[in-house]
């Protein structure tokens, strides 16, 4: 049976209550969820990692971010290790862990360090679409500098190989914004187009890569360009991201691809102001576990 690592997140958040719904819910692959037994309770499979602090319910502790990166190394190790075939990830909240005095700027960057990958690509899935992001957390102004040909090739070169081999497309395609608005107006509102995106998109044809781009982001998403694509990639978080959420919130999916295991996690924040008030939608973290063994199953 598929064996699927589940860490519980935020202890402060609706991550544990969410693990305990799916696991009771869940059939069809052993759940292992992994965190402190006391927010688990009616989970058939716990891997135990001790608080740091008790934990109240929807009040953040900097003390217990080092156990919140405990829970992700143990389950990241496992899957290295093939004790686990795939992880699904409850919400972290990254900025008690910086606070904590722990750089940390999401689950994508510490699973990439942790496995010693190069390059790693966010990958939203839900509503009918696909969205990838070219960068991921980072502040609007830093963007454009961190958008380069090299790192957009190598996002693409990852982008269709897991697609080729975890969605088993044979060939992907894949659509590609724009930064600027219009696409840079031929330069007059950005050059970032001409300069950086439109080299890279030559360079991934030549590999054999299907890229049709840059597109302008505001016309990207419109349902008959979608209909001929298997994935559209975007140059930044909030530019992808919020047409996912608006076609599948509460039921979208994360997947990190580019590592060497399958890992899946929802679409949401920590929701502090529900947590341990019984109303959290474990929605998202079902339809990750469901994807998590579908993935790691066709593999």
């Amino acid at each position: 049976m598929t064996r699927i690592a589940l860490t519980s997140g935020e202890p402060a958040g609706i991550g544990p209550e969410l693990c305990v719904a799916v696991a009771r819910r869940f059939r069809g692959a052993q759940l292992v969820a992994i965190g402190d037994r006391s927010l688990l309770t009616g989970c058939a499979h716990i891997e135990h990692v001790a608080l740091a602090a008790p934990r109240k319910a929807g009040r953040l502790e900097p003390a217990n971010s080092r156990y919140v990166l405990q829970v992700l190394a143990r389950a990241i190790d496992g899957c290295l290790a093939g004790e686990f075939d795939a992880m699904a990830t409850a919400p972290v909240h990254k900025g008690v862990i910086n606070d904590a005095g722990i750089p940390f700027t999401g689950h994508t960057e510490y699973l990439a360090a942790r496995a010693r990958v190069p390059h790693v690509v966010m990958l939203l899935v839900g509503g009918g679409l696909r969205v990838a992001l070219a960068t991921t957390h980072l502040a609007l102004s830093d963007v454009p500098r961190a958008i380069t040909r090299a790192g957009l090739l190598a996002t693409l070169r990852v982008l269709d190989a897991d697609l080729k081999k975890r969605f088993g497309i044979r060939r992907p395609r894949i659509l590609v914004s724009g930064l600027n608005p219009h696409g840079g107006e031929s330069g007059h509102l950005g050059t970032e187009e001409r300069d950086v995106i439109e080299p890279a998109l030559a360079d991934a044809k030549k590999l054999g890569i299907s890229v049709q781009g840059p597109i302008p982001a505001d016309t990207l998403f419109v349902p008959a360009r979608l209909k001929g694509a298997d994935c559209a990639l975007a140059m930044y978080h909030d530019q992808g991201l919020p047409v996912l959420k608006y076609a599948s919130f509460g039921a979208g999916v994360n997947v990190t691809l580019g590592l060497p295991f399958v890992r899946t996690s929802v679409d949401h924040g920590t929701a502090l102001e529900l947590a341990g008030k019984g109303r959290a939608d474990p929605g998202s973290l079902v339809e990750a576990v469901k994807l998590a063994v579908k993935l790691a199953s066709s593999t």
